[in-house]
């Protein structure tokens, strides 16, 4: 227990430090960008290249000359910010903007990069994807198990059901902490991710198929354009099917109301927060969960066989 408030206050203190900042004129109020309607950040990593924005900048005291060009970023580029920049925001932005470079597109980058990095940790979420299908053959064992100790509350009769509780888990292979360590990681690089694309110019000025990826949907109905909602849309269908997949026969009757409960009240405000995230963000959230998705559909099926 004390190894796991460790570890959370560590993340807490990475995640604060090096965040993003957005930019403010002379009186307060927040720059934004003209044609996207996306609000600017000021701290931002490399020097944008489209004629206007570089006006915004300049006009509001940003001293672009002293950035390198993005093309030229590197991932020590920069004063130091923080672990949480050095470790995770830098790296990340390097490897969209090379990739980006490579396939002339910096939304389809993110796409790319994306499925790299869910590549990479993909034997640790097929592990934990497999541990969650053993829980469901644990189940039936389990329910008797709390059948069995429901009117046994004493310290004696608790030791006793931990001690038939882990070699259920054992005969299954089934390790508890284990679905709490993809969330350590998906949580950092969903942040990395924002604060990448939001200090990256040559993603907020980009495009990917007409979309400007620094529009959120809510920027882009205030322009009158409603296509920008096909992101929210695509957000709302990938979560659900997500969050579907990884609940059920795995608890009790009484969790999964629960966990039911706890996954509607998640997707309504995924629904609400889609809307105010840009385009690049939406694109990483529905890679990501689409990735996730596929490979429990897999692991179930093998499951099956």
């Amino acid at each position: 227990m004390k190894l796991k408030k460790i570890f959370i206050v560590s993340i807490l203190i990475l995640s604060l430090t090096g965040c993003t900042t957005v930019l403010k004129d002379s009186k307060g109020k927040t720059v934004q960008n003209p044609t996207t309607g996306q609000n600017l950040t000021k701290n931002i990593l490399c020097q944008p290249t489209v004629e206007d924005t570089i006006k915004l900048y300049t006009k509001n005291g940003v001293k672009i000359n002293n950035l390198p060009k993005c093309s030229k970023l590197s991932i020590t580029s920069g004063k130091y910010e923080g672990i949480w920049t050095t470790i995770f925001v830098k790296p990340l932005a390097w490897l969209i903007i090379k990739i980006g470079e490579i396939i002339k597109n910096y939304g389809l980058a993110v796409i790319i990069v994306t499925l790299i990095i869910r590549t990479v940790v993909y034997p640790l979420t097929k592990s934990m994807a497999m541990q969650s299908e053993n829980m469901k053959k644990a189940r039936p064992e389990l329910d008797k198990l709390e059948k069995k100790y429901k009117d046994k509350q004493d310290q004696q009769n608790m030791m006793a059901k931990s001690q038939e509780m882990m070699l259920i888990y054992k005969k299954y292979g089934i390790k508890p902490m284990a679905g709490c360590i993809f969330s350590f990681i998906q949580i950092p690089l969903f942040f990395a991710f924002y604060e990448a694309m939001n200090r990256l110019p040559i993603i907020f000025e980009g495009k990917f198929l007409g979309f400007h990826l620094g529009t959120t949907p809510l920027q882009g109905v205030s322009k009158g354009n409603y296509l920008y909602l096909i992101f929210t849309i695509l957000i709302i269908i990938v979560t659900f099917f997500s969050f579907r997949l990884n609940s059920g026969a795995s608890m009790s009757s009484d969790q999964e109301k629960q966990m039911k409960m706890m996954s509607n009240i998640m997707i309504i405000f995924i629904s609400i927060a889609s809307l105010s995230l840009s385009t690049g963000i939406a694109l990483y959230w529905i890679a990501n969960s689409s990735f996730t998705i596929i490979q429990n559909l897999i692991v179930k099926r093998k499951n099956k066989e």
